[in-house]
């Protein structure tokens, strides 16, 4: 059983930062990539970034790109995503995910969720 929890959410204003966590049960966290995704009100749920078992690759949604850095710490069974130059479109649910594989670039690759942290900015 994998369970996902994530924290680290709230509301900010245009410009600023924030960093999510996200603490993950099991023993083999460090064999899967893990990734982030969001969902807007009324929009589909999309794929931000992913990292692989070691955290030697990432991948980023063309809108994550320069802004979103994710990492890991395979030692806390932890994954984080830093926010940076926070936008008004970036409010969402951000749900932490793992893969199913060892590394991932799509939001098709995801087999556990966690319930999601909100994230809200304001213009």
């Amino acid at each position: 059983q994998v369970q996902l929890v994530e924290s680290g959410g709230g509301l900010v204003q245009a410009g600023d930062s924030l960093r999510l966590s996200c603490a993950a049960s099991g023993r083999t966290f460090g064999a899967y990539a893990m990734g982030w995704l969001r969902q807007a009100p009324g929009k589909e749920r999309e794929f931000a970034a992913a990292i692989s078992w070691n955290g030697g690759s990432t991948y980023y949604a063309d809108f994550a790109k320069s802004r979103f850095t994710i990492s890991r710490d395979n030692a806390k069974n932890t994954v984080y995503l830093q926010m940076n130059s926070l936008k008004p479109e970036d409010t969402a649910v951000y749900y932490c995910a793992r893969a199913r594989y060892s590394m991932a670039t799509s939001g098709h690759e995801f087999e556990y969720w966690g319930q999601g942290t909100q994230v809200t900015v304001s213009s």
